[in-house]
């Protein structure tokens, strides 16, 4: 790839229209079942690295599901038994040789937005972990809500292995939030691979299940998180993001304000009502 569509790659967009149900991506496979939409980083062949064009497309898609109504919760997973190799030697590392420092920025601003979007997304993201997940696709699973990997999992944060520093697209900031700074700090500084029992152990997976279980049982997830009270679990997710930069004090007041709002939703009602009546709340999302 030359520097000059290298450079256009980074200024790409996409326009996905609402319900993204409908929308076909041309750098990754998009599925919406029920309430819950699957997207999978489809380059197996090289362990679903990725390009200029596929963060960018990544980064729409994640900006238009902040409006789109009938997903309430996202899968992120790879294929072939990877989920992704972080960014394409040839097709991000080696032009990035070429540009300029604004050209560069760019670069690095356009992979930061994908992260921004993520976590502006009101439903919960799950991510389903096989294999390599190392550099970019480390950043994504980070990025998600919750992570569900497999013993064969190997993620690193290996930026410092082509000579950069570990804080990228937000590591130093949600990483340590994770697994703690001491932990954060050594997979940051050394780039180590960090296998699927440690991952687990230090809290960066949430559990671990066999690899041919890992999709599924993200999905079971998504599905039970799809069936809950859709707003308040979107509140939740906008608190704990929020309350990063906020005082015990602030965060108190502001969970105050979250949950009374939560409060004067149909779902609180039906919770109400299916209690008083000994049946099992059946939630809407409103």
């Amino acid at each position: 790839m030359s520097e000059q569509a290298g450079l256009s790659g980074a200024r790409e967009s996409y326009d996905i229209t609402l319900p993204v149900r409908n929308y076909t991506p041309r750098h990754f496979l998009l599925e919406v079942k029920g309430k819950t939409a699957t997207v999978t980083l489809n380059r197996p062949e090289r362990k679903n690295p990725l390009t200029f064009s596929s963060y960018a497309e990544l980064r729409d898609l994640f900006r238009a599901l902040q409006f789109d109504d009938e997903v309430k919760t996202i899968v992120i997973t790879g294929a072939g038994g990877n989920f992704c190799s972080g960014g394409d030697v040839f097709e991000i590392i080696q032009p990035l040789l070429s540009r300029d420092m604004p050209g560069l920025l760019q670069f690095t601003t356009m992979t930061g937005e994908l992260v921004k979007a993520m976590r502006a997304c009101p439903q919960p993201i799950i991510a389903a972990i096989d294999g390599i997940c190392v550099g970019a696709g480390a950043i994504i699973a980070m990025a998600s809500d919750m992570r569900i990997g497999t013993a064969n999992a190997k993620v690193a944060f290996l930026f410092n292995k082509v000579g950069l520093a570990g804080c990228d697209m937000g590591a130093c900031a949600i990483l340590p939030r994770i697994i703690g700074q001491g932990r954060a700090s050594e997979l940051l500084y050394t780039g180590r691979v960090m296998k699927g029992e440690e991952a687990e152990r230090w809290g960066f997976f949430n559990r671990l299940v066999e690899t041919e279980a890992v999709l599924g049982e993200a999905t079971k997830l998504a599905e039970e998180l799809s069936a809950g009270p859709t707003f308040g679990n979107a509140m939740t997710k906008r608190m704990m993001h929020m309350e990063w930069d906020m005082s015990i004090d602030q965060a108190i007041e502001a969970e105050a304000l979250a949950q009374a709002v939560c409060m004067k939703t149909e779902d609180y009602r039906r919770a109400f009502e299916a209690f008083a009546n000994k049946e099992t709340p059946v939630f809407e999302g409103n």
